[in-house]
């Protein structure tokens, strides 16, 4: 291994606000404790978390890197205290508490996956932060499983393409809602079962009519407010609701007896902030069950755009224009 700087450069946020206040620093390299591996960052996702950070809105974990940045890929280039010394090299990525915007990020052993050969850095570092979502929320406490139909709200997200992709790959029936005709189109093409544009068309009717009038198993929903009760009208009986975002409002009316007749669960999570222990534990899950689909070359992030680190503000400013369509990924070339 080459020897290391003794700094690095970072993407910060100078102050709450717009794109233009993430601004490069000079910072001192990181350094890694028990547990921990030191990474030479060759990309890294950009994601909701990361502009809501921006704004104020969503602050960093205790403990946690305040530069934004939830998953990264690249090579480990030092160890800490109890890591296995054959990490030491590996193409990895992982998912972080923060950090990801710089040079170098540490990140904990456990929550790492290899990167398999003929996925690249940009493709590695698009899908901690969706994948880990998509599986803990759609398939853990959601309990989607193969002969499902569930609905996704957002089908050109991050989220939405990775939801189509793992329903995809283990035979799950998947509707998505989109804000127009043309993404719409995106999504069919990145395999939905169905498109809904929720500006033409009532959700809740094309999920009738999509699923002749059973209703769905699950609903993976980061709308919120109102959104909600017209979910549950989508949903089959003993159906799961979850939550992982409230894009349209925090607080919700719902009808008590549909939760009754129906049976229904109301569930959700934030991932951010569940502990390392947590995240642990999903890693094993992921790396036992999705990521030979990964490494066979059966899953692979729909990506939209890349940007150099020095361009992050041009990331932000694409990601909440809400033209894109999958990941958005910044690199250090």
């Amino acid at each position: 291994m080459t020897a290391l700087p003794k700094t690095m450069t970072a993407i910060a946020i100078s102050a709450p606000g717009e794109p233009e206040v993430l601004v490069p620093e000079t910072l001192p390299l990181p350094v890694a404790g028990a547990g921990d591996v030191l990474i030479r960052v060759a990309a890294a996702g950009v994601n909701r978390p990361d502009v809501l950070q921006r704004r104020g809105l969503y602050p960093p974990s205790p403990g946690a890197s305040p530069l934004p940045g939830l998953e990264i890929a690249g090579e480990i280039v030092a160890l800490g205290e109890g890591v296995d010394g054959a990490m030491l090299g590996q193409r990895v990525c992982a998912l972080v508490a923060g950090g990801g915007y710089a040079e170098f990020c540490l990140a904990p052993a456990a929550q790492c996956l290899a990167v398999p050969e003929g996925l690249t850095m940009v493709e590695a570092a698009a899908l901690p932060e969706t994948l880990f979502t998509v599986w803990s929320n759609l398939f853990q406490r959601g309990g989607a499983q193969a002969g499902d139909t569930v609905l996704v709200h957002g089908g050109t997200s991050g989220i939405g393409t990775m939801a189509i992709a793992l329903c995809n790959i283990f035979d799950i029936d998947i509707a998505v809602t989109c804000g127009s005709a043309d993404k719409c189109a995106a999504a069919m093409a990145a395999g939905a079962d169905r498109a809904i544009d929720y500006n033409a068309d009532d959700f809740v009717e094309a999920v009738s009519e999509f699923t002749e009038g059973q209703g769905v198993a699950v609903v993976l929903d980061m709308v919120g407010g109102d959104y909600v009760a017209r979910n549950i009208a989508c949903l089959a009986d003993d159906g799961r609701h979850v939550s992982i975002a409230f894009q349209r409002g925090m607080t919700a009316q719902v009808g008590i007896v549909e939760i009754m007749r129906k049976r229904l669960t109301l569930t959700g999570s934030t991932l951010r902030a569940r502990n390392g222990d947590y995240k642990a534990a999903l890693t094993v899950d992921i790396r036992a069950t999705v990521w030979p689909h990964v490494a066979a070359g059966r899953l692979r992030p729909t990506i939209d755009r890349s940007f150099p680190f020095a361009a992050a503000a041009a990331a932000h400013a694409r990601m909440e224009a809400g033209d894109h369509v999958g990941k958005i990924v910044l690199t250090t070339d």
